[in-house]
């Protein structure tokens, strides 16, 4: 009489794997990764060097401190070879651990830009300098995903 609940056990065993099977058909075929966000720059004709140097000087240690800060993983600045008329000709990126890098509050923000880039007066005017040199295209927040 023992092998009776054995062959139940056989049985429900036998079902599952199917079961569990037909689940893992259903499962993503990744999952999230980290999230970049790719600032799209034109730089105003003669002035691409002016603005290179504004990244390596200002806006590097920016970044750094940001990394050192827990708030950003990494950065890039990437050179688009040959960009078409109205395309930006510099990548600025950025790498977030996740979306929920972005869900801090505005005055957490604004204290961790000021620590970073100044006054918010000083950091507006230097802004509003650089758009002498540069233009914002565009601004492109991706999330990577992790193939399984």
């Amino acid at each position: 009489m023992r092998t009776l609940p054995l062959m139940f056990a056989a049985l429900a065993l036998a079902a599952a794997v199917p079961a569990m099977a037909a689940a893992d058909e259903n499962a993503p075929s990744f999952q999230n990764g980290s999230v970049w966000d790719f600032g799209q720059i034109k730089t105003v004709d003669g002035h691409f060097d002016d603005y290179m140097s504004w990244l390596s000087t200002s806006w590097k240690p920016q970044q750094e401190a940001l990394k050192k800060a827990g708030y950003i993983l990494s950065y890039k600045v990437l050179l688009v070879t040959d960009p078409r008329k109205d395309e930006p000709d510099i990548l600025l990126l950025t790498e977030y651990a996740n979306m929920a890098a972005f869900d801090r509050s505005t005055a957490e923000v604004y204290a961790t830009m000021a620590k970073v880039n100044g006054p918010l007066p000083q950091a507006s005017q230097q802004q509003a300098a650089r758009a002498a040199i540069r233009t914002i295209l565009g601004d492109m927040m991706t999330r990577e995903a992790i193939l399984k």
